[in-house]
């Protein structure tokens, strides 16, 4: 289902874990789920994350959850400075506008809570059409900082994106 309808309708998201590792069965996605469950906590209207490995299939994820024009889409993962650490370049040739303060503050969210390798994160936030995305560190602790930075948020992104006023 999408957040395409009338604005009554409940949100909808996609979470994608970026993982070769988890992909491939060595460990279980352990980030994923947190965003699922939060989300569906929220209101959000979001089916089981999608786990991919590195490199293309994080953008063929992202083309096939943005084809169903949800809300909101979030990474886990990939945002590091490895060379397998590519998510930040398949999403941003799928987004039409940067919404860079997102991404500043998850890093120094971070940052505030004792963790310098935050700024190491090269995740990126910003709309494709009319959905979020924004990619997240693939760490426990950065996906629940991230979650305390959006869950005040995603109420006023989701109406602005369905043309609410501000």
């Amino acid at each position: 289902m999408t957040g395409t309808g009338a604005p009554s309708d409940r949100p909808a998201a996609v979470v994608i874990a970026c993982s070769t590792r988890a992909a491939r069965g060595v460990y279980e996605d352990r980030t994923g789920p947190i965003l699922v469950e939060a989300l569906r906590s929220w209101g959000f209207e979001v089916p089981d994350s999608i786990v991919v490995e590195d490199g293309p299939p994080v953008g063929a994820a992202l083309r096939a959850a943005l084809a169903g024009a949800p809300d909101l889409v979030l990474t886990t993962g990939g945002t590091g400075i490895t060379s397998r650490d590519l998510t930040p370049e398949y999403t941003t040739p799928l987004l039409d506008r940067l919404v860079p303060g997102i991404a500043e503050h998850l890093r120094a969210v971070g940052v505030a809570n004792g963790v310098a390798s935050a700024v190491l994160s090269r995740g990126v936030a910003g709309l494709a059409g009319r959905t979020l995305v924004v990619n997240l560190p693939g760490s426990r602790g950065a996906v629940r900082d991230a979650l305390d930075v959006l869950g005040p948020l995603l109420p006023h992104v989701v109406g602005q994106l369905r043309d609410g006023d501000h």
